[in-house]
Order: structure tokens, then sequence, then C-alpha cells
């Protein structure tokens, strides 16, 4: 996993809590000794680690930690992409074109880079569902990152969000809907 999912956690953390806890969250993880870089990447257990770490420590699931966490970086992902967003995108748009900008891109700058595959399909110009695919099986972060999305583009009490499937599986289906303004 990049180093940037890293240093963003490690934020979200600080942020939510305190720097201390960022330091016990490391040491349960037994990471004390690692430094992130956010150029680098990293073996994905270390983020199921923390993570499960974090889950244990909080009382709060897995799944729902990486909701929170995804809904955190989307205006770090959107300040780090911009530039690939056209600016009459809104969030079902973004969603729909996520898998050949911002993938590609990440995908591109790293050869261990390995986002999941989103395989969207639009059902109408409201409704879309995407097809998270990963052997990370971290779909709770992809409906985070929707859900922040939907808050970004102001348009959270329009958007409904609901996996259809599990969403710690391998692939995981996901069905968005906007209602009318």
């Amino acid at each position: 996993m990049h180093g940037t999912i890293f240093t963003l956690l490690k934020r979200y953390v600080q942020t939510q809590y305190d720097h201390s806890t960022w330091v016990r969250l490391l040491e349960a993880a037994n990471l004390s000794a690692v430094d992130f870089d956010h150029k680098s990447v990293y073996p994905d257990e270390h983020m199921y680690a923390l993570v499960g770490q974090a889950a244990e420590m909080t009382g709060v699931s897995a799944d729902e930690l990486h909701e929170k966490f995804g809904e955190y970086l989307v205006p770090d992902l959107m300040y780090m992409y911009g530039r690939l967003v056209q600016p009459e995108w809104k969030t079902l748009d973004m969603i729909e074109h996520t898998e050949l900008t911002m993938h590609a891109q990440v995908r591109s700058e790293h050869a261990e880079n390995a986002p999941p595959v989103l395989d969207v399909t639009r059902i109408s110009p409201h409704e879309l569902y995407i097809d998270y695919v990963s052997k990370r099986r971290m779909g709770a972060l992809a409906v985070g990152i929707v859900r922040g999305l939907a808050t970004y583009f102001d348009e959270a009490d329009q958007i409904s969000v609901e996996p259809t499937t599990s969403e710690n599986g391998e692939r995981v289906r996901i069905r968005v809907l906007q209602q009318p303004a």
C-alpha cells in the first residue's frame, strides 16, 4: 500500500484522537520503528495490523473505521488528483471516471501500486453500481470514499450508498443512488 495512505492515516488518527494514540497504535501493531514515507510502498499487512489494533482499541469495527477513514481521505485525494477531474463532474461522474483517470495515474506512478479495480456500471443518470475488486478486501474504504465524494460535491443529502455484498470480500458490489434535488 502506498505510503501516502499511511501518512494520511497517521494524520486522521492524530486529528480524531491525538499523537499519543498514533504512537500506541504503532506499538500495538508491532510497527513502532516504522516511519512511513509518502513516496514508498509498504506491505498491506501494515494497514491490516493498524486497523485491527485501532478496532480493538476503540471498539469500532474495522469496516466502520475503513469507512470513516475513506470519507476523511477525499479532500486530500481531490487535492492530489484534482487536475484529472473535469469541472462539470459531480459524485456519480467522479465515480464513473475514477478507474480510467485517478487509478490509471496511481498505477503509472509506481509499478507496485495496486489500487482496487472499480468496474462501474451506470444504470441511469442517477444510479450506478461499483464492482470493487481487490485482494485487500477493503470495500468499506471504497464505501467511505463514495460518501466523502458526496460530501465534497455538496450532494451528501442526495446520495445513498449501499453495499449489496459484504464490505470485506475480494469482490464488493456497491449501489450508489442520487435522489433528485
